[in-house]
């Protein structure tokens, strides 16, 4: 093959390859999501608590290191391919399952089955994609596929806007099941990582895998409380969102839709445009910046209508979804550097299961963020508990980031 030859088909494998992670994430983000939408509904049905509700969504978090655990050790085993197209498949059973639960006790633990699915795809995904593009884009590319999380929310809203007020919940989950097929026609054009087949240990000598794993402890539980500050931030601010405009503000469905979907758009071009600061910048300013930036846009976020004494309707939706875009910007701006950077600072061998394995043991940490909300409601507003909640994680999150290392463009050449 000439050399022009090659750098076509690399590029093309690039592109297929952040297609097949973009695609999985924002399916996997889409069928989670869902259930944000219609938590209240579900309890309606099922006769339960908020509190008890959001414990629906804690169960599939709890579960995601489980996923994480045993898809990414068959990534470093036996590719990428394989674990990604097994795991999107088995996710997508479990939520059109989710959509036929009879109980409260049968939907709980479909919920943690599919914490599994969605342990499983991130990791998996983002070393694929962060191991296939140029170095030099790494940061920009890194939150394009991140933000596949944002444009699965956003997804999730116009579901909510559409099929919801006609057919119901379990409708929701049912066409949450049929997306993902798609994306085995993508994972299946997708060629294996020339970085896992240089520097696969597993593949032959499972030893020697545990061996390095042990000796890179440190830097695995650096990237694990990371991820927990990280995860209270996104849980933090999105989980019970469309709860609290229905709630707190009083919105209608329609409402609520269309500010949760102006928000993900927001996520969406703050994940691409700090990831892209952050090929020239660095990871950790970019994200330390966004961070701190979060905590200012809180009071608009939250407080703005009642602040500003919007007048009418009209106005004190404005001032919401400004609050809303700007807070999302933010929280996705320094969540979109993410793939990129904690796959620069997992070692080659173990770069299938580490930085996913890490991302969902921080999960577990923060799965307590609705629940703990959810308390807060019972002694304060819900305004007032989510803004206090956001601030608190924004600063352990930039103090987090800005006491830990950085590879900034390292090369995953094995023999770099």
């Amino acid at each position: 093959m000439s050399l022009a030859s090659r750098a076509i088909d690399e590029r093309a494998n690039a592109r297929n390859a952040l297609l097949a992670g973009f695609l999985g994430w924002t399916l996997d983000a889409f069928d989670y999501f869902i259930l944000t939408f219609v938590l209240t509904q579900v309890g309606a049905e099922f006769h339960r608590s908020i509190v008890e509700m959001s414990f629906t969504l804690t169960a599939s978090l709890i579960m995601r290191p489980v996923g994480a655990f045993i898809f990414g050790l068959m990534a470093d085993r036996y590719g990428r391919r394989l674990p990604l197209m097994i795991d999107v498949i088995f996710y997508s059973i479990i939520e059109v399952l989710s959509g036929f639960a009879p109980n409260y006790t049968v939907f709980v633990i479909l919920r943690l089955l599919y914490g599994i699915g969605m342990g499983g795809e991130w990791g998996v995904g983002a070393s694929l994609a962060m191991e296939s593009v140029p170095a030099k884009w790494r940061g920009m590319l890194s939150g394009v596929l991140q933000e596949g999380y944002a444009l699965g929310n956003l997804l999730a809203a116009l579901a909510f806007w559409t099929i919801f007020p006609h057919w119901g919940w379990r409708a929701m989950f049912f066409i949450g099941g049929l997306p993902a097929l798609l994306t085995l026609f993508i994972r299946a054009r997708v060629k294996e990582s020339e970085a896992w087949r240089a520097s696969a240990v597993a593949k032959s000598d499972w030893r020697a895998y545990f061996r390095s794993m042990a000796a890179n402890w440190k830097r695995f539980v650096y990237l694990i409380v990371l991820m927990a500050a990280m995860n209270f931030i996104s849980h933090g601010t999105q989980d019970l969102y469309p709860s609290f405009l229905q709630r707190g503000f009083k919105f209608g469905t329609g409402t609520t839709a269309m500010i949760t979907a102006i928000s993900m758009v927001g996520a969406i071009v703050g994940g691409i445009l700090v990831g892209l600061y952050s090929d020239r910048s660095g990871r950790r300013r970019a994200m330390i910046a966004a961070m701190l930036l979060g905590i200012v846009f809180i009071p608009l976020w939250v407080f703005a209508p009642r602040l500003m004494h919007a007048r009418g309707a009209a106005g004190e939706i404005a001032l919401v979804a400004a609050g809303a875009f700007l807070m999302q910007f933010m929280v996705q701006g320094s969540w979109g550097v993410i793939p990129a950077h904690i796959n620069e600072l997992s070692p080659g061998a173990l770069r299938g299961f580490f930085p996913g394995f890490a991302y969902q043991i921080g999960v577990l940490i923060a799965s307590a963020a609705p629940v703990i909300e959810g308390v807060m409601t019972r002694h304060f507003t819900f305004a007032q508990s989510m803004g206090m909640f956001a601030a608190l994680v924004f600063v352990f999150g930039a103090i987090v980031t800005a006491a830990g290392p950085e590879a900034h463009r390292v090369s995953f050449d094995s023999s770099a």
